[in-house]
């Protein structure tokens, strides 16, 4: 679960609702001073939502891009329905290319996705890449997550599948050890994160997490795609392993890019390094 570094949007950002011929969707919105360089859509992972992207905000709309980072389906403050089906990983991507058109960007949106976001933006682009510029994929790997990782997630389907949402948020609170991170949380973001998981939809993380555990290894048919590609990661992953990313990234032929000092959520974790390595990709291609 990413841990934003703070809830307060910067200047250059603000929150609204995204109309797109999918609906709507909650979103933060940092612009530039001047015409943007480029646009950037961020898809946060499993138990994610937009605030997990703040702390690349600023230094990203500094670097001249505009950048939406957004709450998918059944995601805290976007909602969905209460049925699995609607969250199955085509219903996901189908809403990532929407979101991709409402931009409206003119050399396609620069698309990033987190986690489990990495899977869903890699479903987009295998469908329609025409609608993007460019795909980075932070802290996501080539199929499923790790065994460990797996029983941990099937838990968790297990528990919302008999208990309230509030029931499990106490349950997980009981496992964490006194020197977990969460253990070390400023009580406004530990408030935050209580609110935004009873805001999601349980059907919408039983869909995803079952999609984690069972996802197929697609990286040869997303090499397939004359689109250029950012693998991004921590030096540790407990989701897929670093050796595992480093190895995809070879198979796509892509940069890559590993954030010192940051685990899964380097976009949290090391918000001005992961958004510098961004920028730095983001220039080399045609604007957005």
């Amino acid at each position: 679960m990413s841990r934003p570094p703070t809830l307060t949007l910067p200047r250059c950002a603000e929150a609204y609702r995204l109309s797109t011929r999918r609906g709507e969707f909650a979103v933060h919105e940092a612009r530039p001073d001047g015409a943007p360089v480029g646009v950037a859509l961020l898809v946060p992972g499993f138990t994610g939502s937009k605030e997990d992207f703040i702390g690349l905000l600023a230094p990203l709309a500094a670097a001249g891009f505009r950048v939406v980072a957004v709450d998918g389906r059944g995601q805290h403050e976007t909602g969905g329905p209460r049925a699995e089906s609607a969250y199955v990983q085509a219903e996901l991507a189908q809403d990532v290319r929407a979101q991709a058109r409402a931009l409206d960007a003119s050399h396609g949106v620069h698309l990033l996705g987190h986690s489990f976001g990495g899977l869903v933006s890699r479903a987009a682009v295998l469908e329609d890449p025409s609608l993007f510029g460019s795909l980075t994929v932070l802290s996501s790997g080539p199929a499923a997550i790790d065994a460990a990782q797996q029983v941990r997630v099937q838990m968790l389907i297990d528990a919302l599948g008999s208990m309230a949402m509030e029931e499990v948020w106490q349950a997980m609170q009981l496992l964490d050890p006194p020197e977990a991170p969460e253990a070390q949380t400023p009580a406004e973001i530990g408030a935050f994160l209580r609110r935004r998981w009873l805001n999601t939809v349980p059907e919408q993380l039983i869909a995803t997490g079952r999609q984690m555990i069972e996802e197929p290894d697609r990286v040869d048919e997303l090499a397939g795609v004359p689109l250029p590609k950012h693998i991004v990661s921590g030096a540790v992953d407990y989701a897929w392993p670093v050796p595992l990313i480093d190895k995809m990234a070879v198979r796509l032929s892509a940069r890559r890019t590993v954030i010192d000092g940051a685990e899964h959520s380097p976009n949290a974790e090391r918000p001005e390094r992961t958004a510098a390595a961004l920028a730095d990709f983001w220039r080399l291609l045609p604007e957005g």
